[in-house]
């Protein structure tokens, strides 16, 4: 049983990212969790007036529950501003949180830390619309955005990507790698081991897993623990881990990987400092199989909410 030291809880949702709509979501089943663990919970949508934010955090929370996602709050920026509040807030902190949302970054201290990536570097939107930037098939990704947004895989005999799809001047352009797809959530407070929750395996009954997949009930089937071997899955896991802790990262992350059968080669793809909490969303899903009841997570979350 959590230990209860914050009663006045704020939510933001929303948000000025292309996830708004998630976050909104997100936001309103926590508040309502929230709610049903005894917290007194005011829900507040966040846009680009940050003045407006200021007056709705007065009265002053004990702390904030951050449903936010994508760019301005899950990248740092709403992290730094509740630091110089003063105002504690689940999830990581702003280096973590900024760290973790820069693909390209992400990937070179996992690489340090031992763990696979796949091959690709970062390109310029005009390089990659001249022409192939690595041999096909080749995944194109914002290096800045959470929830599949924006992806393009180009295959054999596709045109090339689309330039319409593509809305920022620096991208991700890593090799394509097949298989299956693999994430693990990881609960881990101030100074605590992180702790794996366990491995979901992603099955889109069509495509991959978009952001249409992720947020379209019926879409994406998830197997709970996911069908592989132990060792495989205790791997994942013990990445998941050290991803979260070579971040620096507090609270609830979630880290995606793909495994290629043929090769036995798991590979992680990246961490998301603030994963979803839809009822489709997956650590609620992993949370739920090992135990933990929705209303007890984010009751932890905001029993663990600190400013860095």
């Amino acid at each position: 049983m959590t230990t209860r030291t914050h009663q006045k809880i704020a939510v933001l949702m929303g948000g000025i990212s292309a996830e708004r709509e998630v976050s909104l979501d997100s936001g309103r089943q926590c508040a309502q969790a929230l709610r049903d663990a005894g917290y007194d919970v005011r829900e507040i949508d966040v846009t680009a007036d940050i003045a407006v934010l200021l007056e709705a955090l007065t009265p002053r929370p004990d702390a904030v529950f951050n449903a936010l996602h994508g760019r301005a709050g899950e990248d740092g920026n709403i992290q730094g501003l509740l630091n110089l509040l003063e105002i504690p807030y689940t999830h990581s902190g702003l280096l973590a949180s900024a760290l973790a949302m820069d693909k390209a970054v992400a990937r070179t201290m996992f690489e340090k830390e031992g763990m696979a990536v796949a091959r690709g570097r970062l390109a310029s939107r005009t390089e990659i619309l001249a022409g192939d930037v690595l041999p096909r098939p080749y995944v194109v990704k914002p290096n800045n955005e959470g929830s599949s947004v924006g992806i393009q895989i180009i295959q054999d005999g596709d045109n090339g990507p689309d330039p319409d799809a593509i809305d920022t001047d620096t991208l991700l352009v890593e090799e394509f790698i097949p298989g299956r797809e693999l994430t693990v959530a990881v609960m881990g407070g101030p100074g605590e081991d992180p702790r794996p929750l366990t491995v979901t395996e992603l099955r889109p009954t069509k495509g991959f897993y978009d952001y249409e997949a992720k947020y379209t009930d019926g879409v994406t089937e998830h197997l709970v623990p996911a069908p592989i071997p132990a060792d495989l899955g205790a791997k994942a896991m013990a990445w998941a881990a050290r991803a979260h802790k070579a971040l620096d990262c507090r609270g609830v992350t979630r880290t995606d990987f793909r495994y290629d059968d043929s090769r036995d080669a798991l590979v992680i793809l990246e961490l998301n400092t603030q994963p979803g909490m839809t009822r489709l969303s997956l650590v609620p899903e992993q949370a739920d199989h090992c135990g933990i009841a929705f209303p007890e997570l984010v009751s932890w979350m905001v029993e663990t909410a600190r400013c860095d």
